[in-house]
């Protein structure tokens, strides 16, 4: 399709931060708030923040005020704040609002149309869907107040272009996807201005439990927050647009729009990509032609993985618009010599996907607010003008997954029984949550050379969201990418491996031929709670100052497996006399420097400084004294030097050229005998992400619990790895005597963003404290 660019200018004006669009008329008086008067500034104002409450008011009074505004709660957040979504359309459309959603869900499942005639009414009815959703991550404040700019101008705008909106679009209108977060940062900010503190971040997660990782978790779908969004808006209303709304940092672009950077996913819809494609350039050269610079394509961010793109797996187009940050809401100076550039270009320098670079200057949060409104506004222009196009392209998508992909196996096929209770569990939730209809066998067959048994679990990838499926259920080849023949690799933006059956200790079969064999209705879902039946020391769960994502991933597992713990921070540390409260502490994953270190001068007391020499004192002493220190990946390599322990890594050697391995799933031999590895298979995974390669220097003082497999090509499982002789033969698990007590080391992250449930059982037998 041709994309043209509306020529309605969106913006804050300089001068006056002004709420209006120049050039377009608003409503007569109608007594529709502006957000200053609730919020007491215009959004955009330098050094000014609000905490969720006062946008919450906000949000309430437009909708009441508005007959083009509908608010709604959709639930609590993990902190009990109300989590809510406007839905903005025309007051006609809000009429008829169920109506457009059935409509809607018919398009998402061709099956259910009857007739040509049917499927051709249901494309003159329906409306464009578009989930915008803003402030993810919470420290890029502009997405705290952006959405109160869009919101106002779609309920007052009165001009040809947004009345075009509001007829031929349904938004829903997420803003905050972390209102815990709003809170957080604008407590902190406001508390620290005008101190040495002011602009930096938090010193705690700023998602209450994984901070920046809440925007990897739209395929896990372990916090709540991810949970409410696809139940009440992504599984209702199947958008065929979603415009996730993020910041990146300072020093390069002012504002990243697709297309992506390879690679795309494998299992990614053409259409969907081409979408991508043509809404993204399509955004660029609006904004462009409103005189906005420093505006990329094609640059920084992939389209790998579906930790980040639920929509993807949805027949829908993902737009991710990332703004350059000030300092939270205060402004930054940018001098041209601190502009540098990322993956795909220079950002002093033209290029075809970086036409116009910024000179630098100052940056605020109001330009911060004026490029990511005019983005969101030139989207939406782009599905009213395109309706019926992004309708029939989306429809089609989900003609082409009922039907089936040549190429693709038949269907997969998951054991009931034989199978680890809480990997199978979680596995049948996300395939659930994601829409996957699963089915049973009705009697015993055999395929792909394996027998079944009736009652086994089988997903026949003929299915609107097969896509999703496969993606989860098969194992990643990730490309090898470099820079250039014979250079470095190019670094994936997040991970490589998302294999969740090798993750979960969960066995599944792909089936390439189809299948014979009487199948169930699909199978109601019964949602899964895990919990641990064990019994566990008392545990001590270390949480720096500067947080770590890898902390809040392990506390959300006690909490929710029911692990009893305490947080350790960097002042109880330093104090000591930490084995007469903990028999166990654990150091997620995290560098050693942060540990010992922490945060800088600029954080009042007591966030300044890490644990220090007197924590890694305490540290030794509790282990001598008879406690258990457990830690994870970099943690390890970390306590390895600081205790001076029999083991050399052997990684610090090696340059990416040599050994690279950016989140991939390897094998791991236990020795089962050990207790440790008690009620553990032989063979298992490791989650390996920037972790240590170990060497014993010293046999007698190490017990090896797991170690790597001696064969270089039997390393990975899944992902990508460059170099796995250097990997081969490796201990990846380890216990260490010293005094009456011990370190056990982890080389990889066990507990992985909630999702390697295969190892969490040496976790938990680690927490024992009893090593016998």
């Amino acid at each position: 399709m041709t994309l043209r660019p509306m020529r309605t200018a969106f913006g804050i004006l300089p001068a006056l931060l002004a709420l209006a669009l120049g050039g377009t008329e608003l409503l007569p008086a109608q007594q529709i708030p502006t957000p200053e008067s609730v919020l007491g500034f215009a959004p955009g104002t330098s050094r000014k923040l609000v905490e969720w409450p006062v946008l919450v008011d906000y949000y309430r009074a437009l909708a009441a005020a508005s007959d083009r505004v509908e608010f709604r709660v959709l639930g609590p957040t993990t902190n009990d704040n109300p989590f809510v979504a406007l839905i903005i359309s025309s007051p006609a459309n809000l009429a008829r609002l169920d109506g457009l959603r059935a409509v809607n869900a018919k398009l998402a499942d061709p099956r259910t149309i009857a007739s040509p005639a049917e499927r051709d009414r249901l494309l003159r009815e329906g409306r464009t869907v578009v989930l915008i959703t803003s402030s993810v991550h919470s420290t890029e404040v502009g997405g705290h107040l952006s959405p109160a700019v869009l919101a106002y101008h779609l309920a007052t705008g009165a001009d040809s272009a947004t009345l075009a909106i509001l007829d031929r679009t349904i938004l829903l209108l997420v803003p905050s996807l972390n209102p815990d977060g709003v809170t957080i940062v604008s407590r902190w900010y406001n508390r620290t201005l005008g101190t040495p503190a002011e602009g930096e971040g938090p010193p705690e997660l700023y998602h209450p439990y994984i901070g920046h990782d809440n925007n990897r978790d739209w395929y896990a779908f372990t916090q709540r927050e991810t949970r409410l969004t696809v139940d009440s808006l992504h599984n209702v209303w199947h958008p065929q647009i979603v415009h996730d709304i993020h910041q990146q940092g300072p020093y390069g672009s002012r504002l990243f729009l697709p297309p992506y950077m390879d690679p795309v996913e494998p299992n990614v819809d053409p259409l969907i990509v081409w979408g991508t494609n043509a809404l993204g350039t399509a955004m660029a050269w609006e904004l462009a032609g409103q005189g906005k610079r420093g505006i990329v394509v094609a640059s920084t961010y992939d389209a790998w993985t579906p930790a980040r793109a639920f929509q993807h797996y949805h027949a829908g187009v993902r737009i991710l618009s990332e703004t350059a940050s000030a300092r939270l809401a205060t402004p930054l100076d940018v001098r041209p010599d601190e502009l540098r550039g990322r993956r795909g270009y220079d950002a002093s320098t033209s290029s075809w996907n970086f036409p116009q670079p910024w000179p630098g200057g100052t940056w605020t949060l109001a330009d911060i607010v004026d490029y990511q409104s005019a983005g969101a506004l030139a989207l939406l222009g782009q599905a009213a003008a395109h309706r019926e196009v992004w309708l029939r392209n989306f429809l089609a998508i989900g003609e082409r997954a009922t039907h089936g992909w040549a190429g693709w196996p038949y269907a997969w096929v998951i054991p009931r029984e034989g199978q680890s209770a809480d990997g199978l569990g979680t596995l049948l939730d996300i395939l659930h949550r994601g829409q996957v209809e699963i089915q049973t066998a009705r009697q015993d067959f055999t395929a792909a050379g394996h027998r079944f048994t009736a009652g086994d679990y089988v997903i026949v990838l003929r299915q609107p969201y097969a896509a999703f499926a496969k993606a989860l259920l098969e194992t990643q080849h990730y490309p090898d990418l470099r820079e250039y023949p014979g250079g470095p690799p190019k670094p994936p933006y997040d991970v490589t491996a998302h294999t969740l059956p090798l993750l979960m200790n969960v066995s599944a079969t792909e089936v390439p031929d189809t299948l014979t064999v009487p199948l169930s209705a699909p199978v109601a879902w019964t949602p899964y709670s895990p919990g641990f039946a064990g019994r566990v020391g008392r545990v001590g769960l270390y949480r720096s100052y500067a947080a770590s994502m890898d902390e809040g991933w392990t506390r959300w597992i006690f909490d929710t497996w029911r692990v009893p713990y305490a947080s350790l921070v960097d002042s109880v540390a330093r104090a000591g006399n930490l084995r007469r409260r903990f028999d166990v502490i654990v150091i997620p994953d995290q560098e050693g420097d942060r540990i010992v270190q922490g945060l800088g001068s600029a954080y009042p007391a007591p966030f300044a400084g890490g644990i220090g020499d007197q924590g890694v004192t305490a540290l030794r002493a509790f282990v001598r004294e008879g406690g258990t220190l457990v830690t994870f990946n970099a943690a390890s390599r970390w306590a390895a030097e600081a205790f001076a322990l029999p083991l050399r890594d052997a990684a610090t050697d090696l340059d990416d050229r040599t050994f690279y391995a950016p989140g991939s799933i390897f094998r791991l031999n236990l020795d089962p005998a050990q207790p440790l590895a008690r009620g553990m298979p032989a063979r298992t995974i490791a989650w390996f992400e920037d972790g240590p390669l170990f060497t014993v220097t010293d046999s007698s003082r190490v017990r090896i619990v797991g170690r790597y497999p001696d064969e270089p090509g039997n390393v990975l499982l899944s992902g990508w790895v460059l170099g796995p002789e250097h990997v081969a033969g490796r201990p990846a698990v380890l216990e260490i005597r010293e005094g009456r007590g011990r370190f056990v080391l982890f080389g990889f992250r066990p507990q992985y963003r909630a999702q390697s449930l295969a190892t969490f059982p040496l976790v938990f037998n680690a927490l024992s404290g009893d090593d016998r």
